[in-house]
């Protein structure tokens, strides 16, 4: 097969940084197709964490080829940040990044403004990273976005933003008394960013075509998780962008044919990040000993994620509509020590109505109590698990169960944050 989709089927940090950084060191391309600077990749390799927001995770490996597609808006402050980081960890992307002339740009004001609509929701604020990725959406949508092929005629970049400089500071201004915005030093700033990005600039969508014709060994890397997909996730709180299978199409210009496996990465128990609807989530001690246990704290934010057992009514919905080949299950080691583990196989509403199916209506789901199975646990130190045949019982059980309930197989199992802690199956 050559080319792969790997993609979040929760409320996003499942894990998938390090389970394209363990398939990557098969493949000869990785591409990035949604998101922002949002997105936060930890992969551990050796006892050293780096921690991606924008480049794809197989830039750690010196042999791929990156690509970051016309489905994700990039900030370049963060974009050049995050290569001079690498750079000082003896991490060079020269030659082997290349950029979408497609993608859009995130702006100081959509920075500005996405604080300011938080604020102002209050209670019923999404929960943003506050990095400008919603508003830079919003733009791409209204036809009103500056992308980097724009850069390439630098009157036409200037008249676009000036145009949005001065709409954005209007709103500013005068909705929320803030200051106007420095039209000029925001011209400059990107016309210097533009020097710096020119080398990676490509048509990645006849890049990408090209590279399946020849047989290249392509991986295809989501952000976030398909539970904040915008169309499909728990609207309103979601992200901005698609990060189902769908948004790998449109966001990298390939065919839908051109997929040969999906992969859905799922954390052994949920998380979330920000507000919204979490059937599962535990408040008690419980709750927090395993989130202490799994370092759940966000890497972009370092927000503390809300915790619960694992949502098989959710993980079947992912499945479904990503069409999901197999399953790379995360962190089963945190759950090491457990007496019991529950798995949630269906809800029931405020009324006492057995609800087997992911509702659409984020306000239903909020009111849905799960209707549980329960698990025997097991006390084994599963880190050094190297097969599935090293694994204790209760460990096996529990996977089978999964398994069963969503009706995917389960391809590979993470026991501890290091690449090499992985078991294939």
């Amino acid at each position: 097969m050559s080319v792969t989709l790997v993609l979040g089927a929760q409320w996003g940090d499942e894990g998938k940084g390090k389970i394209v950084d363990v398939l990557a060191q098969d493949s000869d391309i990785v591409a990035r197709f949604q998101g922002g600077a949002n997105a936060g990749h930890t992969v551990v390799i050796d006892g050293t964490e780096f921690i991606l927001h924008l480049l794809p995770t197989g830039i750690l490996h010196p042999q791929v080829t990156c690509v970051i597609g016309g489905g994700v808006v990039i900030d370049p402050v963060m974009l050049f940040k995050e290569i001079d980081d690498l750079a000082q960890k003896g991490i060079s992307v020269d030659g082997r990044l290349y950029i979408s002339h497609q993608a859009h740009l995130i702006m100081p004001y959509h920075r500005m403004l996405e604080g300011k609509t938080e604020q102002a929701w209050g209670e019923k604020a999404i929960g943003t990273t506050g990095r400008g990725i919603g508003p830079a959406y919003v733009d791409k949508m209204a036809r009103v976005g500056i992308r980097i092929v724009d850069l390439l005629d630098r009157e036409v970049f200037r008249q676009k933003l000036l145009y949005n400089i001065r709409a954005k500071s209007l709103i500013l201004e005068k909705i929320y008394g803030d200051r106007a915005l420095d039209a000029e030093a925001i011209v400059a700033e990107y016309l210097e960013f533009d020097k710096r990005m020119d080398p990676f600039i490509k048509d990645t969508s006849v890049y990408l075509q090209q590279a399946i014709s020849r047989g290249d060994r392509i991986l295809l890397e989501g952000a976030q998780g398909t539970l904040l997909d915008v169309d499909f996730g728990t609207y309103p709180y979601v992200t901005s962008s698609s990060t189902a299978a769908g948004g790998a199409i449109t966001g990298l210009g390939i065919g839908p044919r051109k997929i040969d496996r999906v992969i859905g990465v799922i954390k052994a128990y949920s998380t979330r990040v920000g507000n919204g609807p979490m059937p599962t989530e535990l408040s008690q001690e419980m709750g927090e000993d395993i989130r202490n246990k799994g370092g759940e704290f966000g890497a972009t934010t370092g927000r503390p994620r809300r915790v619960g057992w694992f949502d098989a009514v959710a993980a079947k919905y992912a499945g479904m509509i990503n069409g999901v080949d197999g399953w790379a299950v995360t962190k089963l080691d945190v759950l090491s020590g457990l007496k019991y583990l529950n798995v949630a196989v269906s809800y029931r509403d405020g009324t006492g109505k057995l609800i087997t199916h992911f509702p659409a209506d984020a306000e239903l789901l909020s009111r849905c109590q799960p209707v549980y199975e329960q698990l025997t646990g097991w006390d084994d130190n599963i880190t050094e698990a190297k097969r599935w045949e090293d694994l204790p019982r209760g460990a096996r059980s529990y996977l089978e169960y999964i398994e069963d309930v969503t009706g995917v197989p389960i391809l590979m199992i993470s026991v501890g944050a290091d690449r090499s802690q992985m078991i294939r199956r």
